[in-house]
């Protein structure tokens, strides 16, 4: 095993993702222009981790930080090792949302565990997939990492030979807004309400929405609303989150393309500027993001840090 030298340091940029979006369960990611950057470097000896921002108070500081996990389960397949290594980040993604705040920790870790090694040695798509692999073994899922890593829209699913990946592009005008309520809901106890089984007339509905879904992102934003319709898991859901459930329901009563982001509790509207301008920046216990579509995990070449707040 190689041992890489102290004062090696990288930066990466992650972005915030949301999962489902809609019908899509479990293979729908779309990444969001709502980024994180972190910078790790190796140091003398142990973990230090310099972290505030989201979730800060809340976060381990040793090697047990989900960034600092991924990154060493990354060198280790690398066969490199490290003295130590010194952690620092300003958390912007919030928590327990549905967000891809794990995704984005595990993402980061390992893409910056390529960066010490001296970056991808690989084309880029092998790296990706590379990154894919061990995230997806993390995070145990692979929708939110699969998006962080690609950027924009993509479908994935678990092929002969492996997970798999596409991307879709999205329609220039396609925006999105997040409401993001003030209490988290953890994705294992919004995943325990869904049931084993569904009636076979929802899933047959769900299919045809999701192909739906892949036409309005793409080509028609008109047909947004009806593509984001789902049977299979946002009601279930509802005793968790109820109040995101009747903003979604609110909002999608108003013409607006609403859903669940991710196992919630924040909800995503989707559609172009002027429709999501109607959606009223009060609505009482969450906090309104206008976000883009967002690329994708990035090495950052020379950065200038900051702990903006």
């Amino acid at each position: 095993m190689t041992a890489l030298p102290v004062g090696a340091s990288v930066t990466v940029e992650v972005p915030a993702t949301s999962a489902n979006l809609g019908p899509g369960f479990d293979c729908f990611g779309l990444a969001l222009s709502w980024r994180e950057r972190v910078e790790l470097a190796v140091i003398d000896d142990g973990y230090v981790v310099e972290v505030s921002g989201e979730g800060a108070a809340d976060v381990p500081r040793d090697e047990t930080h989900l960034i600092l996990t991924s990154a060493l389960q990354g060198l280790a397949d690398l066969d490199r090792s490290v003295p130590g290594l010194r952690l620092r980040c300003h958390n912007t993604i919030p928590h327990g949302r549905g967000l891809g705040s794990s995704s984005a920790a595990i993402v980061a870790g390992l893409l910056a565990a390529r960066g010490l090694d001296g970056g991808p040695r690989e084309e880029k798509d092998e790296v990706r997939r590379w990154l894919l692999q061990h995230a997806s073994r993390i995070e145990g899922h692979p929708d939110n990492v699969a998006a962080a890593i690609y950027g924009g829209f993509v479908l994935v699913w678990a092929g002969a030979q492996g997970l798999e990946v596409v991307t879709s592009e999205v329609h220039p005008e396609v925006g999105a807004v997040v409401f993001v309520p003030n209490t988290p809901v953890a994705t294992k106890a919004a995943r325990n309400l869904l049931p084993a089984v569904v009636p076979h007339q929802h899933a047959a509905q769900n299919a045809a929405r999701t192909a739906l879904l892949v036409h309005a992102l793409s080509q028609d934003p008109e047909r947004l609303l009806d593509g984001t319709a789902d049977w299979l898991h946002q009601d279930y859901r509802r005793p968790a989150m109820p109040e995101s459930w009747a903003l979604m329901q609110r909002l999608r009563g108003q013409g607006l393309a609403a859903v669940i982001s991710g196992a919630g509790p924040t909800v995503l509207a989707l559609g172009r500027p002027a429709d999501l301008a109607a959606a009223a920046d009060n609505q009482p216990g969450f906090r309104r993001v206008s976000v883009g579509i967002g690329a994708g995990a990035s090495v950052l070449a020379e950065p200038e840090w900051t702990n903006e707040k």
